[in-house]
């Protein structure tokens, strides 16, 4: 965040909204979205955000109008991001490729990339100005697929906003694209990795058969808290802090992977701070990548969603109560769980059951994006100071999602951002958990200082 302790405000000047359309005619057809792409808790917006310096070898060089021109290009490729998303029966979706385009907005601020501060990660100030949601732009049906906001500052540096319809793609595949349009910024004439379509590869067996337990879908009782008094925060894992928290796990789980390590801890902590009823259970959903699970690997250029949210489930009093071993071994197995099966399993899931959404009563859902590629993104000016997720919490559900990204703090130290959302009260509790834990205190005195309330976060 900013290190002035005053929030930074600043003015943006936006042109007209435009569409932009694929550079040559691209095929008019209909092209059915995988079983996993359609399901009901991808139907939403999700928003990335990339900033970039100054680069005085592209003196006199405008990169709205070297985007603009890029994208137009990578659409002939990516000709289905042109078109608009229609339902079909039971629910279907499917892309129309009427080559409409996608939305464009070229921008300037009043701002320069210093102002943000030594550490730029999420929360943005002035996020929807940088990333404005044009009236009428942002349903899930008969809208563009993308709308990319290109924001120069002062300083000769730019912002690229994005807004993608999730149903389209993943992290993994969005990177792919705009990979693309930043080899097309540099002068190639087509993707070195070719897009790939085939999302029957993802697709439900005829007839329908569930062969695996997907308990991210079971349904559970209770209502959602309003998020009326929202706290947003970003906390900074570096090599530090990761070793403090690998102290207070068993030998045998040292060598687990830093998103294990970090999701049980998170978990952990945050279970503590909305004060769970002991007896309640609670669920962390963890976004695996699939793509390698398949034999033979997905295409290296599929660009459909191509994940599943396996998840573990505890009594929120086992998880304050145990030590942070008990919810890493969890969130092992819950990843382990995620195979090729299980993956036709869970196509075979949303046919069945009406393309449900995931279970969000008294969940958390980590998303580890620190190898999609986000930053490595170069439209010419070189790769992104930051490049990820624009904010914790998205989703149809406010606050149940937060993101792994890579980040390097004002020290050069290459570490993970996280950013979580949560009522302003239960933040402070969670500050506290983060804290202790990193000064090696896994006590669970705060769960025996709390009144215990009934929460359905």
């Amino acid at each position: 965040m900013a290190s002035s302790s005053i929030p930074l405000t600043f003015a943006v000047y936006r042109h007209e909204p435009e569409l932009i359309a694929p550079a040559k005619p691209t095929p008019h057809e209909y092209k059915l979205l995988s079983d996993i792409d359609d399901q009901k808790g991808l139907r939403f917006q999700i928003p990335v955000i990339q900033f970039y310096r100054y680069n005085p070898s592209m003196q006199g060089k405008d990169p709205a109008s070297v985007i603009r021109e890029a994208l137009a290009q990578t659409l002939v490729f990516y000709y289905p991001f042109a078109g608009r998303l229609r339902e079909g029966p039971h629910r279907k979706l499917m892309v129309d490729c009427t080559a409409e385009g996608v939305m464009f907005i070229e921008a300037d601020a009043d701002v320069t990339l210093e102002q943000f501060g030594d550490a730029l990660q999420p929360p943005f100030p002035c996020l929807e100005e940088l990333l404005y949601d044009v009236p009428g732009s942002v349903g899930v049906l008969n809208c563009p697929l993308l709308l990319i906001q290109v924001t120069r500052l002062r300083c000769g540096g730019f912002i690229f906003a994005l807004r993608l319809n999730h149903t389209m793609s993943d992290a993994a595949g969005l990177t792919l694209f705009m990979s693309a349009v930043g080899e097309m910024a540099r002068g190639w004439l087509a993707p070195s990795i070719p897009p790939v379509w085939e999302r029957h590869l993802l697709g439900a067996r005829d007839p329908p058969r569930v062969t695996c337990n997907h308990r991210e879908y079971d349904e559970v009782e209770g209502t959602i808290v309003p998020y009326d008094d929202m706290a947003h925060r970003s906390f900074f894992f570096g090599p530090t802090e990761v070793s403090a928290l690998r102290k207070l796990v068993p030998q045998h789980l040292q060598r687990c992977s830093t998103f294990e390590l970090l999701t049980a801890c998170l978990w952990r902590c945050r279970t503590i701070a909305i004060q769970a009823n002991p007896e309640e259970e609670v669920r962390i959903i963890c976004i695996v990548n699939a793509r390698s699970k398949f034999d033979p690997p997905l295409p290296s250029g599929y660009y459909g969603n191509a994940f599943a949210f396996p998840v573990a489930v505890s009594k929120a009093g086992q998880l304050r109560q145990n030590p942070l071993g008990y919810a890493l071994e969890l969130v092992r197995q819950a990843k382990a769980d995620v195979t090729e099966e299980y993956m036709k399993s869970l196509a075979n899931l949303m046919v069945i059951k009406g393309r449900p959404h995931f279970t969000v009563v008294r969940s958390y859902l980590v998303s580890d994006v620190t190898r999609a590629g986000f930053g490595d993104v170069d439209f010419g000016w070189g790769k992104a100071v930051y490049g990820g997720p624009a904010k914790g919490g998205v989703g149809a559900i406010p606050g149940v999602a937060s993101f792994l990204i890579p980040f390097e703090n004002k020290k050069g130290e290459a570490g993970i951002v996280l950013p979580i959302t949560l009522p302003a009260q239960a933040m402070e509790i969670f500050v506290k958990e983060v804290d202790g834990m990193l000064k090696g205190k896994l006590t669970d005195e705060s769960v025996r200082q709390s009144v215990f309330i009934s929460s359905s976060l």
